[in-house]
């Protein structure tokens, strides 16, 4: 038996059920290092959007740091993501939800649905990413299906089930984090891909 200064024994931390929450890193993140590995090995050129910022106000504490202190939106922002993929031009919008059921129509947003409809206007390919926190799935999304059930006043939501059978699994890995580019090779150059064999 061990002695202990304060004559209490430690407490004993107990282990909690196994879960799938937070495993792994961000959507956002994986989906950066996920583009960072298609840029180097050619694939295709696809960045996240900066924000437009309007800078208010600076704070100088010295002279070699700057601190913003008062900023606001400039205008609301497209999608997330865009670039070239297969000589198309690529745009989508990343989400994640913690719902376990259903994706809620309140997180994607009447700019960013206008904007997907002018990418489908123009020819380009467009999708929305879908993460499902709980179940650590995540899904690419064909635009057309997000923008039918966005403008579909009687919805306020696209069931998870609904996203699994109309949607496509990512599979993850090391290299690319998340291998997106084969669920759009499935959905947008399925013919292509069926020529090339």
């Amino acid at each position: 038996m061990i002695g202990y200064p304060n004559k209490k024994s430690p407490a004993i931390k107990q282990s909690s059920p196994t879960t799938y929450q937070g495993r792994g890193m961000s959507l956002e993140h994986d989906l950066n290092i996920s583009n960072t590995y298609y840029r180097e090995v050619k694939r295709a050129l696809i960045h996240k959007k900066p924000t437009p910022v309007q800078v208010v106000r600076v704070d100088y504490p010295s002279r070699n740091c700057a601190k913003i202190v008062e900023a606001y939106y400039k205008t609301p922002s497209t999608t997330d993501y865009n670039g070239i993929y297969r000589g198309r031009a690529i745009d989508f919008e990343a989400k994640e939800t913690k719902q376990k059921t259903l994706f809620p129509m309140k997180y994607i947003h009447e700019h960013q649905i206008h904007h997907l409809e002018q990418v489908l206007y123009h020819g380009g390919i467009g999708f929305v990413i879908i993460r499902f926190i709980h179940y650590n799935e995540t899904y690419v999304l064909d635009a057309q299906i997000m923008i039918d059930c966005y403008r579909d006043e009687n919805r306020k939501s696209i069931t998870y089930q609904e996203v699994k059978k109309q949607g496509l699994l990512i599979r993850e890995g090391l290299t690319p984090r998340l291998r997106y580019l084969d669920a759009v090779d499935e959905l947008y150059f399925k013919e292509a891909n069926n020529h090339e064999r």
